[in-house]
């Protein structure tokens, strides 16, 4: 539980007063005209940031205030649904006071992009849950959306300045970031890795207890309740997520505000802990963020994810074979599963019109496993159907496609000729692909890419291992690696 620390402890109330900060803040936004990006998470520390940002720019007069300051909040498309409807909220809050106020506030949710989303790399493309060994979650989910947005207003201004909720002492490894932007007699550091962008820290020296004597003591000048993020808190076991914008930046998978699907940590206490606090409608999400995480289980590997990896390409280190993405019937259980959770949160939660996966998602998820897989059983619209009970106007393909019947047909003669039916229905999808076009010169190089993956069947390659001597080096044919 969150707490008010001892009184006696450090405070940078004892030696800086909030009028002094506020002029500091100031004396920063009046320096040049380089537009503000305001990283909001919706948590204590980044409140707090923004919070002494707007009542530091209150104070000066309308004609001083010109300079655009962008507030943006980064949506990975599976936050915590408590933390989207609160931060949501907030948001919304925040452009109503700005623009009654006259104050130069943006508000903006940066978003993944259709093909980088949580769902379409686990369900669609087959990854693996993200790991502490793994986790391709953070770059494509966090740092891509969030330094486009950053990389937009550079090239729109020429540079920008970061205003960061970070706080020394909360963390060795946020200590270690903040050291990367510390320059001796400058309030601005240069980012490490996002040229012509620099950072301002304005609550580094706070404690935590500081963090919540202000925002307990100062009322939210957009007209939030912060007793209610205090109470959010409370109801947690763990801190906030910041803005992430580069690889720095640690794990959220303990945080309040971070994704409910994190695997990277083995339990998700936080989640728990709210549900013991009465939030009982948020079982089932943590029931399947388990589900997922079991799947990391060493002994389930060989039932749930290909011999071959996603460019069909087969790995073996020091003689065993290395797993690729989730099979497609896994992956079709994982959607199922997933929209029968969709489905009790909405008959239990809050919500009843809540998308744990939007429709998107599903449309893209669709593509992957046609083209890609072959799935000419067409699997996301029927799978859809029989969970939520309805239909959807599904994207229409103008040149038709293969149909589950062409499959079991095409299985029979390829099983007879002994040849894998996953090749020839590639050849076959490419061709229909490449159909009707003008030019087609390069159909000829994805055919022999086709050609060139490794199509030994799975047996095929457990039977060669076993003929392996155990200190034996592994012939070349064996060593297909692909990353």
């Amino acid at each position: 539980m969150t707490k008010v620390i001892d009184e006696k402890a450090y405070s940078i109330f004892d030696s800086r007063t909030t009028s002094e900060i506020h002029q500091e803040i100031q004396q920063v936004y009046l320096a040049d005209s380089r537009p503000w990006v305001v990283g909001y998470s919706g948590g204590k520390d980044s409140t707090t940031a923004l919070q002494l940002v707007w009542y530091a720019l209150a104070e000066l007069p309308p004609e001083q205030r010109q300079k655009p300051v962008y507030v943006i909040t980064s949506d990975t498309l599976v936050e915590t649904p408590m933390i989207v409807d609160y931060i949501t909220g907030t948001l919304e809050r925040i452009k109503r006071a700005a623009q009654k106020s006259g104050m130069p506030f943006q508000t903006h949710i940066v978003t993944p992009k259709i093909d980088e989303t949580f769902w379409v790399n686990l369900i669609g493309k087959g990854y693996p849950t993200p790991s502490t060994r793994f986790r391709w979650c953070t770059d494509r989910m966090k740092i891509k959306p969030a330094n486009q947005f950053i990389f937009d207003k550079i090239s729109e201004h020429g540079e920008v300045i970061l205003i960061l909720g970070v706080r020394r002492g909360e963390s060795t490894t946020r200590d270690q970031v903040l050291k990367l932007y510390q320059q001796e007699d400058s309030l601005l550091a240069r980012h490490t890795s996002l040229p012509n962008a620099f950072v301002y820290t304005p609550i580094v020296d706070f404690s935590m207890n500081d963090v919540w004597v202000y925002l307990l003591q100062v009322p939210s000048p957009w007209g939030s309740n912060n007793r209610e993020l205090f109470a959010l808190y409370r109801n947690s076991n763990a801190g906030e997520c910041p803005l992430v914008i580069d690889e720095t930046t640690p794990s959220c998978g303990n945080s309040r505000f971070g994704c409910w699907t994190c695997t990277v940590v083995t339990k998700d206490k936080s989640m728990e802990a709210m549900i013991d606090k009465g939030q009982d409608w948020m079982l089932p999400l943590l029931e399947f963020r388990d589900f997922l995480a079991e799947t990391q289980d060493p002994e389930k590997k060989a039932k749930i994810r290909e011999h071959r990896r996603r460019q069909g390409a087969i790995t073996i280190d020091n003689g065993k074979l290395v797993r690729g993405p989730y099979k497609m019937e896994f992956r079709k259980q994982i959607l199922k599963e997933l929209l029968e959770t969709q489905q009790a949160v909405r008959q239990d939660g809050p919500d009843p019109n809540i998308e744990l996966i939007t429709l998107g998602e599903l449309e893209e998820i669709r593509r992957v496993w046609r083209t890609e897989h072959q799935d000419w059983e067409d699997s996301v619209p029927r799978i859809y159907r029989e969970v939520i009970g309805e239909d959807r106007d599904w994207v229409a393909d103008d040149f038709g496609t293969f149909t589950a019947s062409d499959k079991a047909i095409l299985e029979l003669l390829c099983s007879d000729a002994g040849i894998p039916v996953e090749l020839v229905a590639k050849l076959l999808d490419t061709e229909r692909q490449f159909h009707g076009m003008s030019r087609r010169a390069s159909i000829y190089e994805r055919i022999n890419a086709i050609f060139r993956e490794d199509w030994r069947s799975e047996e095929t390659v457990l039977a060669e291992l076993e003929t392996i001597p155990e200190k034996s080096e592994v012939p070349h044919s064996m060593e297909n690696t692909h990353s």
